[in-house]
């Protein structure tokens, strides 16, 4: 079938006409927005993680208020289960591979970029999270790649390192540098020639601040260079603030001559001879993130920079305030096989001062960082997520200070903790990398949350192709999508990503839907929105994850769903079941890209429907119900149904019938056309359950309301 005759089918099942009169009032259930702060907490002893605590043997404050416990939640890493289980986003290990393209040479930027690829094969672990960023004096700090647990895309976006312009990313949240498929295997041999072309495409995306900024012969060039990055890590860190959870950022660099700074040749960190190895600035006294220092100190005033002294510590407070944790790692060091170590001057005491102030460390000589960092790696696999809800908190973007305390605990104990968190502030304030941040976070972890109530359907549809076609219908309850005064041209943003069990993003869809307020305000306040998009996604398991929200409010909806492609040629199949809903009770729009030339896939009896992605059933009132399968037996199949509770107990069978059956041919699915009467319930949120003999079963929740 063409797009058109798609298009055709769709705005004929939804009956969707310009004035159409406006539907009954659908029914959600709402959410109360309530502020709540997530504090992580790390609790090592003798350089391992201490397990076995409860809420109750730690205590939180405020200032000097002592702060109610609200939530507990143990984030453990070496007892986590495979697959993408949802955990809160604050107890998830976030790493971000900065590289320094202003004091580094290309040459060693293109080994950091392997080493951090080993890093990531080999010390990251499954749910973890990993971002990719650049620094060049010219622009500043760039985001190539957001917060995401696709190795895969990490890999294309270390790929991308250097490469001047190329095309914008399809995804605006910059979770996706590829599509599924495109990128290479992590750890891909790359040739002699890959690796000099990469060093070419630095050398002109760099072009004179490469040869490194260090060469300068006016001094006070250098001085301002330095405080230009120091400034420039300040409002990166404000941003990364809104991002739940401690950042690790690697920070891959030679960096700077620390007398720009103290004045004199500066004095080196204490090293490690003999290959790489980490300096670690907490040996020898107790800290922890809640109670780090600066570090910096003038040697010589009459040749430092005052302005830049305190332009680093300001930039280190703002790394502490925003849970970042610097681990410097000196390029300087890092060579191939055989290779000459060129001496440098200047740049690792700087690198270990940065380390240092913010309870990090310093990485050097070292190609394999998985081993390097097991310290860190280990210390960090177990974090208690602490949750209070504040009182009185103004939406002003406040900062406001923290202090946890772990009760009876032995002296050699350290807590490394948020030291703060920022209050809410309102959505016209954030900047556009905070909001890509906010969005993309809540999308990688979390559970069902937001002020506006959706709806998800997702059925997946053999095609002739490895992948499946698989709709995805969200409804969205529109008078909270219009609460407040919504502009007249309102921007609705939809994503929709699919995690597979590793956590790689298999399909995405991203859409911006501009509704003019004054024609649709009377059928969105009635009833809501409805979309229609479509994801092609090869078998196995995904975790669906769908966020709605106001463009100018900035109020949401996340749904997260797991999601089964079936292999449909390993034997029979049986989709979800459908409940068509009459026309015209939504206001309803679709993906701007439909895709592949595929039929319409909601049809019953010859027609097209489009299905309720919430039924909502009426006790003792029979609906229709359509049964969708591939590969089933032939003549009369026996059907059952079952309800179910949500916590999976039997709630009774109701009635179904099956009225007919239609096939579409040998690949092609057949159609069960069937009513379904819900058996006397209590009204609130179900699950049908149904099976055919010969077929997996298959379910679809819905809602029970008062008889009518």
């Amino acid at each position: 079938m063409r797009k058109g005759m798609f298009c055709g089918w769709l705005c004929a099942a939804a009956g969707l006409v310009c004035g159409a009169a406006p539907a009954p009032a659908q029914t959600f259930a709402g959410t109360t927005e309530v502020v709540e702060v997530e504090v992580p907490v790390q609790v090592v002893r003798d350089g391992q993680p201490v397990r076995g605590l409860t809420a109750d043997d730690f205590a939180i404050y405020e200032g000097r208020k002592k702060q109610a416990i609200t939530g507990f939640h143990v984030v453990d890493l070496a007892a986590a289960a495979p697959g993408t289980a949802v955990q809160p986003m604050a107890g998830r290990r976030h790493f971000l591979l900065l590289f320094d393209l202003a004091f580094s040479d290309p040459k060693a930027i293109v080994k950091a970029r392997e080493a951090a690829r080993a890093l990531v094969l080999n010390g990251v672990r499954t749910g973890d999270l990993v971002g990719v960023a650049t620094y060049s004096a010219a622009r500043g700090p760039q985001l190539v790649l957001g917060f995401t647990s696709d190795r895969r895309q990490v890999d294309s976006a270390l790929d991308s390192l250097g490469l001047a312009g190329g095309e914008r990313p399809e995804d605006p949240l910059r979770l996706v540098m590829a599509r599924a498929g495109g990128a290479q295997p992590l750890l891909a041999e790359r040739s002699q020639e890959a690796e000099a072309a990469s060093i070419d495409s630095l050398v002109k995306e760099l072009g004179t601040e490469q040869a490194n900024l260090g060469r300068e012969s006016n001094r006070a060039a250098q001085q301002a260079v330095v405080t230009a990055l120091t400034r420039s890590f300040s409002g990166f860190a404000r941003v990364l603030a809104a991002i739940p959870g401690r950042k690790q950022i690697l920070y891959f660099s030679e960096g700077f001559d620390s007398s720009l700074l103290t004045g004199g040749a500066g004095t080196p960190p204490p090293s490690q001879e003999g290959g790489g190895g980490a300096v670690d600035p907490s040996a020898g006294g107790d800290r922890g993130i809640g109670t780090s220092e600066p570090v910096l100190s003038s040697t010589d005033d009459s040749f430092g920079s005052t302005k830049s002294l305190n332009a680093v510590e300001k930039m280190l407070e703002e790394l502490r305030r925003a849970d970042c944790v610097i681990q410097a790692v000196d390029i300087g060091g890092l060579r191939a096989a055989g290779e000459q170590r060129v001496t440098r001057t200047g740049g690792k005491d700087t690198l270990f001062t940065i380390a240092r102030g913010t309870d990090g460390e310093l990485f050097e000589s070292s190609n394999d960082l998985a081993t390097a960092m097991s310290g860190i790696l280990e210390r960090t696999s177990l974090t208690y997520v602490l949750t209070f809800q504040p009182e009185s908190l103004k939406p002003d973007g406040g900062y406001h200070k923290l202090r946890v305390e772990l009760k009876d605990a032995p002296r050699s104990t350290r807590l490394a903790y948020r030291p703060g968190y920022y209050a809410p502030k309102p959505y016209t304030q954030l900047n556009p990398l905070e909001k890509l941040f906010e969005a993309s976070s809540r999308l990688m972890g979390g559970a069902d949350s937001g002020s506006i109530p959706s709806a998800v359907l997702a059925a997946p549809f053999r095609t002739t192709g490895e992948r499946a076609y698989v709709p995805v219908l969200i409804e969205v309850d529109g008078p909270a999508l219009l609460a407040g005064k919504p502009p007249a041209p309102l921007p609705v943003e939809i994503y929709i990503y699919a995690l597979d069990d590793a956590g790689a993003i298999q399909g995405f869809l991203v859409q911006t839907l501009t509704l003019d307020v004054a024609k649709v305000e009377p059928s969105l306040r009635q009833s809501g929105l409805k979309f229609f998009g479509h994801l092609d996604l090869p078998a196995g398991n995904y975790s669906l994850r769908t966020l709605v929200r106001n463009g100018a409010t900035g109020a949401f909806s996340l749904r997260v769903a797991p999601v089964t492609v079936p292999a449909f040629a390993a034997g029979p199949v049986l989709l979800p079941p459908l409940f068509p809903e009459p026309p015209n009770r939504w206001l309803l729009s679709r993906e701007a890209k439909p895709g592949p030339q595929v039929p319409y896939p909601f049809m019953a009896k010859r027609q097209p429907f489009i299905p309720a992605s919430r039924p909502a059933l009426a006790e003792g009132q029979e609906a229709a119900l359509v049964l969708v399968g591939y590969n089933l037996a032939k003549g009369e199949l026996a059907v059952e149904g079952r309800v179910l509770t949500l916590d999976g107990k039997e709630a009774g069978r109701g009635e179904l019938r099956v009225l007919g059956r239609e096939s579409d041919g040998a690949s092609g699915p057949d159609r069960l056309t069937a009513t379904f009467k819900p058996p006397k319930l209590p009204p609130g949120e179900y699950v049908l359950r149904i099976s055919l003999a010969g077929a997996a079963a298959s379910s679809a929740a819905f809602v029970v309301s008062g008889g009518r």
